[in-house]
């Protein structure tokens, strides 16, 4: 099927591969060394909803999963909707590698109950030392990450992206095509 695939043109999506999540904590150090890009420790994970009794069992569990979770590590979180109706995991935790814990948790808990093409993005928000605001987000369709840098309502300063796009290369798995670099507008995060 794959020849038949390239032969006609169509491709087929890269499969996320979760545990790439996890090489964000090691990539902050880098950030932090050469760019002195800090986490704001906050960060979220976005997904698609279906309406169904199931839904809203598993939006318990993860509540839930959270809770305990939230005790151990001391991380709080929100679930909320977003005004563009995706269900939002909102996290709040000054230490990165809890906030990557608990993203990682999330993405797993949502695939083992099926919901793993609901995933859409994960993100982590950090900030420069000017202050300058930046997004790590995860594409969970593309299984990489890549800058978002907005400066307004509907605006995106491009030059630090690809700035940071040079720092974290070796560091994460990124997204080369820019064209995928979609932007979030009005995170929650």
């Amino acid at each position: 099927m794959k020849f038949l695939d390239a032969l006609l043109g169509r491709s087929r999506p890269v499969r996320s591969r979760l545990e790439s999540l996890m090489s964000m904590s090691t990539a902050a150090l880098a950030f932090a060394a050469s760019n002195g890009l800090e986490s704001t420790g906050k960060a979220g994970i976005c997904f698609r909803s279906l309406s169904s009794g199931q839904f809203a069992n598993l939006q318990q569990e993860l509540a839930d999963l959270l809770a305990v979770s939230g005790r151990e590590t001391g991380t709080d979180t929100l679930i909320q909707k977003d005004p563009y109706g995706f269900h939002w995991v909102v996290l709040d935790d000054p230490d990165l590698e809890d906030l990557v814990t608990t993203i990682h948790m999330v993405s797993l808990t949502l695939s083992e109950h099926g919901y793993r093409d609901q995933l859409l993005a994960a993100a982590f928000r950090f900030r420069d030392t000017s202050g300058a605001g930046l997004y790590w987000l995860y594409n969970y369709k593309r299984g990489s990450f890549y800058p978002f840098a907005p400066t307004g309502p509907r605006a995106r300063d491009n030059a630090l992206e690809l700035r940071m796009q040079a720092v974290a290369h070796g560091e994460l798995p990124l997204e080369a095509d820019q064209s995928k670099w979609y932007a979030l507008w009005e995170l929650p995060v």
